[in-house]
């Protein structure tokens, strides 16, 4: 549902004979949606917060009716919590942000409508939420990329969260960078220069991660890893 909106304030002018506000006068409104894609590739146009991991990218849309011979004047406030200062503050009518740090941000809209001396401004009652998560990356010590469908890929752990830097580096024993890559959701296929090369022998590789989180924190990762061709799941005992 849609944010309901506070009617604060209507000012025109009883002296006005032409264009003169009456009673039967349909006034102006907005219904504002945030938009965005969630996990699954979804798009979500009726929620008024978010919760998870960033980067989080939404578009934030007044959606006016009835202007008729009104002008809207629009004020998108984003203020984080506990502050009433705006961080940041647009005028246009739709507009879009990129959240890239940690924490709850509030995102409220104020709109004036305006006509030869009528004003009619309104305000959001309940602004949208934002909230999003601390970082979090672990990374594993070895892959077995047999092509079993278990564990073919080199990548960080399942679950990290809001890391809005992110780049990677495998090094051969010789110290030859035999891949790299800049999405967290990506990884190492276990072929030299990735991506369907001929396959990396079994053995260690030194693997080098540089990132930061939504909320500062720096990672720096230095570690060898292990290449594990012959491993298979449920035959050699032992875990990884």
């Amino acid at each position: 549902m849609s944010p309901r909106f506070l009617f604060v304030a209507l000012l025109f002018s009883l002296c006005s004979a032409v264009g003169a506000l009456t009673v039967d006068d349909e006034y102006p409104s907005v219904s504002p949606v945030m938009v965005y894609i969630d996990d699954d590739g979804q798009e979500v146009s009726d929620a008024e917060s978010y919760s998870g991991g960033a980067p989080f990218t939404a578009r934030f849309e007044a959606h006016p009716e009835n202007l008729g011979r009104y002008q809207a004047l629009y004020e998108w406030r984003f203020l984080e919590d506990g502050s009433e200062t705006p961080i940041l503050t647009r005028f246009e009518e739709d507009t879009e942000y990129r959240f890239i740090k940690s924490g709850t941000t509030y995102v409220t809209l104020l709109v004036s409508f305006v006509a030869d001396g009528d004003t009619l401004e309104y305000e959001m009652e309940t602004p949208f939420t934002i909230n999003i998560a601390e970082s979090k990356l672990e990374v594993p010590n070895a892959f077995t990329p047999n092509g079993d469908g278990i564990n073919d890929v080199f990548k960080v752990k399942e679950g990290y969260e809001s890391i809005v830097e992110f780049k990677a580096s495998v090094f051969s024993r010789s110290g030859k960078k035999i891949y790299e890559w800049t999405d967290p959701a990506d990884g190492w296929d276990g072929t030299m220069n990735g991506q369907g090369g001929h396959d990396a022998p079994d053995g260690a590789y030194y693997l080098v991660i540089k990132a930061r989180g939504a909320d500062g924190l720096k990672y720096n990762y230095k570690k060898t890893i292990n290449l594990l061709r012959g491993y298979k799941e449920g035959v050699n005992s032992g875990g990884l």
